[in-house]
């Protein structure tokens, strides 16, 4: 578990985290704002804006739920492509972080104000990669509350474009959204054979 993939991002993910709160400086150089990345040519901010955070409430949500999600889809790359599970699970992540706030970027990079932060989109994307592989396992909402996966997918996605539209606070919920359609993309484009568990499963549990 120590030298897994998963782990090791962790790790990073909340060691830059704490170093960044405690350097307002650095925090304002890693995180995402598409204003300076165009007229700035700042591309670094696609990326380190994903291990940055803005407290610890918000790191600890998207570290715990990455724990249980990227050790299964770690384990899962594992076994379809032996010997390629971590390199596959990385270049997973980081495309997610990127991917995921490009819608943000081009409807905000002409907007100095508008900042973004947060694995949110990577996470969103490691999660809905795992309900792709298991949709009737249940995930469980405030450590009680049982969901099957297929059902959170939908509730999520609902949730997250409502919540987009109707704008304002300081959450992201585009890149949620975004970064979870591209976790099923991702796995669609690299095990197809996926959609026909997928599909297999539903009709086991409905009949």
């Amino acid at each position: 578990m120590l030298n897994s993939v998963s782990f090791i991002l962790i790790v990073i993910t909340t060691g830059i985290s704490l170093l960044a709160w405690q350097k307002p400086n650095l925090l304002e150089l890693l995180t995402l704002n598409p204003y300076r990345i165009v007229h700035k040519k700042q591309y670094w901010r696609f990326l380190t804006s994903g291990f940055i955070h803005a407290d610890f409430t918000h790191l600890f949500f998207n570290v715990f739920s990455f724990f249980f999600f990227g050790v299964q889809i770690e384990q899962i790359f594992g076994i379809l492509f032996p010997g390629l599970g971590n390199i596959l699970l990385i270049i997973f992540y980081l495309l997610a972080i990127v991917i995921s706030d490009l819608p943000t970027f081009f409807k905000q990079k002409n907007n100095p104000y508008f900042n973004s932060l947060g694995a949110s989109g990577a996470v969103s994307a490691v999660i809905f990669a795992g309900i792709l592989f298991f949709p009737v396992e249940k995930i469980y909402l405030f450590g009680f509350v049982g969901i099957p996966g297929v059902i959170y997918a939908g509730l999520f996605t609902w949730y997250s474009i409502a919540m987009d539209k109707r704008g304002g606070g300081n959450v992201n919920h585009s890149a949620h959204l975004y970064g979870g359609l591209f976790g099923w993309l991702f796995i669609t484009i690299l095990y197809p054979q996926v959609w026909l568990t997928f599909f297999q499963q539903i009709k086991a549990a409905l009949w």
